[in-house]
């Protein structure tokens, strides 16, 4: 089994950090690079840093909160929101990004995973994939765009598989369904997703207790560790979740 690591996940808009249920309901969680310090100094991985907002206004990420964020931690940085060219990756990789995320952008033009593997390597590319339940889908999940207001018609697990023949580094699958519920990670979504391809898997979406964490590795499949609100509103600290997933047997990075 893969070293299973911790990523706090900075969702963002208007300059703060804000965190809903089912993507609405928004509300305030704080500064975003007071959050990220503090997350470096408890020993998270890596970071997340998702510009929720940018899709839906039709712009792009904000570069000053990636370099704020970027200039007070040194774990790698995954920058997500409104990425849609290579020459948006490219100011989001100068303006001090590790990754980039892409979600929309990749379902419109999917070559653009390919090209940016091929220009950035495959290694910065992360592709999230947004998905509520349907019936009507082979997998039984449907793939959604545009912050989760836009059903795309097109079966989220298919879809993974061809991010991973474009080039795709890592997948970051999201249940809509589960997201800010704290009712644990969606392990069936999570887990189709993890069977399909042979890349890190980032569980996301729902984590709220310590058993949610290990159920994601060992029944999800999952290798990286995605969460929001439980970090951000203090009800775990990332120093607890190691100490939990070691002690049930799982290989955790120090």
């Amino acid at each position: 089994m893969s070293l299973v690591t911790i990523m706090p996940c900075l969702d963002m808009r208007e300059g703060r950090v804000v965190k809903g249920i089912h993507f609405v309901d928004l509300k305030d969680a704080g500064d975003p690079v007071e959050n990220a310090a503090f997350y470096q100094r408890e020993g998270a991985d890596e970071l997340a840093m998702l510009d929720i907002a940018a899709t839906l206004e039709n712009r792009k990420t904000r570069l000053a909160w990636v370099k704020n964020v970027s200039s007070v931690i040194d774990i790698p940085l995954t920058v997500g929101g409104g990425i849609a060219t290579l020459a948006d990756i490219e100011m989001v990789l100068e303006a001090g990004a590790d990754k980039i995320s892409m979600n929309s952008a990749a379902v419109k033009d999917p070559d653009l995973v390919r090209q940016a593997a091929s220009q950035f390597g495959s290694e910065r590319v992360t592709i999230a994939i947004d998905a509520r339940r349907n019936p009507g889908m082979p997998s039984g999940f449907e793939l959604v765009v545009a912050g989760g207001t836009k059903p795309v018609g097109r079966d989220a697990v298919v879809w993974a598989r061809e991010c991973e023949q474009l080039g795709a580094g890592a997948i970051l699958p999201t249940s809509m369904d589960g997201d800010g519920t704290q009712a644990g990670y969606d392990l069936e979504f999570t887990r189709a997703i993890a069977d399909a391809v042979d890349l890190p898997v980032i569980a996301s979406g729902g984590a709220g207790t310590l058993d949610h964490f290990y159920d994601a590795v060992v029944r999800g499949g999952a290798q990286i560790l995605l969460a929001a609100s439980v970090f951000h509103y203090r009800l775990l600290s990332i120093p607890q979740v190691k100490q939990y997933l070691r002690g049930r047997g799982l290989e955790v990075k120090l």
